[in-house]
């Protein structure tokens, strides 16, 4: 008897629709509006608050001026204070939409890998590309080679040391000849725990180096948006873009792959290529996002769960949501250590709203309990 081949779009429609109707959230416009809300007011905090002594000059008054200066071009809107205007244009703007750029670039990742390897607890922290992509950074530190290839030498070696732990990772969960989602996660743990085991060498090294690479070291190990500025948010804008678009494109069959692989391959999805595909994009966003910013966890798994309970396991609502909550997460957690924790390194702040949320979805997915 001959099977009727449904095509995959049509396929991942209807198994959307049957997740929905048994209960998901409806389909509304009403969570991004909410979001992105919420984002314009972390945002204009986030350029407005700061040291007491500045908080004086820098009025809202004053970042008004600032912004519309620089965007019309007008001598008019000019702040009376320069240094104010500096401070606005050059050092908290670049630094505010940087972790727009990296919140929303580890949140789109965090969404496709959770569909992809039918896992709630992947992320790129747990996966073990952003170790990767982290030991890559660090390693141009360490050999101050960060001016080459034109200041993108940071970037370069994160995406390929990033590339090579997902090789690892992807190489041990093999079984079979075949890629199983069920070792994946356990893999880059395995490969993830080597890297960061490295840490101690790095930072001994960087201290020999210099106090400023070891500083530097540090703010790439713990995540911070401190030396973020225009070239890294146009370098990010630039690969996010690029990246964003292959998962965008991939809505459909990740759609598929989040009710299982055999399902996917029975409606003409090539689970291998397809991995690979979503494993390369995922793995050049978090390259881009640890060269600028350094290894931010959590962040790429919490704002998925969020985005879920927001607008539903559709990809094609589901990826921009995610972006949108990441890009609020990490905009308020730099915010909160810039201004009321001195400016400690905002990797430290989402580890510690996302460790626990981590630990409560354990808990949920271990067979057995109650949920």
């Amino acid at each position: 008897m001959s099977t009727v081949q449904i095509p995959p779009q049509q396929a991942a429609d209807r198994t959307v629709a049957t997740s929905q109707s048994s209960g998901g959230p409806k389909r509304t416009a009403g969570p991004f509006l909410l979001a992105s809300l919420i984002l314009l007011v972390v945002l204009t905090l986030d350029l407005w608050l700061g040291e007491p002594s500045v908080e004086k000059v820098v009025t809202p008054t004053v970042v008004f001026q600032a912004l519309m200066h620089h965007v019309t071009g007008n001598p008019a809107w000019k702040p009376l204070v320069p240094w104010a205007d500096n401070i606005v244009w050059q050092i908290r703007l670049p630094r505010a939409l940087g972790a727009v750029l990296v919140g929303s670039l580890l949140a789109l990742v965090g969404a496709a890998f959770q569909s992809l390897l039918m896992n709630p607890l992947a992320d790129p922290y747990t996966v073990g590309v952003a170790s990767g992509s982290g030991m890559g950074s660090v390693a141009i530190i360490l050999l101050g080679g960060s001016a080459w290839l034109g200041g993108y030498a940071q970037t370069v070696a994160a995406f390929f040391c990033g590339l090579g732990a997902v090789w690892l990772v992807y190489k041990l969960s093999q079984v079979n000849g075949r890629t199983s989602p069920h070792t994946f996660l356990l893999a880059g743990t395995v490969v993830g725990a080597f890297f960061w085991s490295l840490i101690p060498l790095m930072v001994m090294l960087g201290s020999q180096a210099g106090e400023n690479r070891q500083a530097r070291i540090l703010a790439a190990l713990f995540g911070s948006l401190e030396a973020v500025g225009w070239r890294h948010a146009l370098l990010l804008a630039t690969i996010g873009a690029i990246g964003s678009l292959i998962l965008w494109k991939s809505a459909t069959e990740l759609d598929l792959m989040a009710f299982g692989e055999e399902t996917a391959l029975h409606l003409g999805v090539d689970t291998q290529k397809f991995r690979l595909t979503v494993l390369s994009a995922g793995t050049l966003l978090t390259a881009a996002a640890v060269a600028a910013a350094g290894v931010i966890a959590f962040v790429g798994f919490v704002a998925p769960h969020a985005a879920r309970r927001l607008v539903g396991p559709a990809h094609r609502r589901l990826l921009p949501c995610s972006a949108l909550v990441g890009a609020v997460m990490l905009v308020a957690s730099d915010l909160i250590a810039r201004v009321w924790l001195h400016d400690v390194p905002v990797g430290v702040v989402t580890s510690l709203f996302g460790i626990p949320i981590y630990a409560a979805l354990l808990r949920k997915s271990t067979p057995g309990r109650n949920t």
